[in-house]
């Protein structure tokens, strides 16, 4: 829910920052700041809530904090990226692709009811998944109108 909320919010911030700034309305660069700002913020939790993010990961996969410092650095990378003209659209398709490697993460933490704030396996239930699924598939859809189709 915080992403979402981080997404919208400085959407709205930008878009208005913008409008007044070239007096005309533009929707693809608030949306391709919003994101960006949004892949920061979800990127910092790697670094903050390692062990828990780690908890993610199924057993069978090694290296669970490397990964998830790794992909705390790819999502800066990409937020960086997405901003470019001359990327935007490169960059978008490596997000969307990257958005549903995740899906499964998250359908993993999911069923084993993982807190990765507290690093706990007291957080959501399998209930969690009928708003994160539908999210992660509005996160693709924003990233197509903003980056690629464009």
């Amino acid at each position: 829910m915080k992403p979402l909320i981080v997404l919208l919010l400085s959407f709205t911030i930008s878009f208005f920052v913008i409008k007044n700034n070239k007096k005309e309305y533009n929707f693809e660069l608030p949306a391709r700041i919003s994101m960006s700002i949004m892949l920061v913020f979800t990127a910092v939790g790697h670094f903050i809530f390692t062990k828990g993010m780690s908890m993610m990961i199924p057993n069978f996969i090694p290296h669970k904090y490397f990964l998830v410092y790794s992909t705390g650095f790819f999502e800066i990378l990409l937020a960086i990226s997405i901003l470019i003209s001359k990327f935007k659209a490169t960059s978008g398709w490596i997000l969307i692709i990257f958005l549903l490697l995740m899906l499964p993460v998250n359908i993993y933490a999911s069923m084993n009811n993982v807190n990765y704030q507290k690093g706990t396996l007291d957080g959501n239930d399998i209930n969690y998944l009928w708003f994160r699924i539908p999210l992660q598939f509005f996160f693709i859809i924003w990233i197509y109108f903003c980056s690629i189709r464009t």
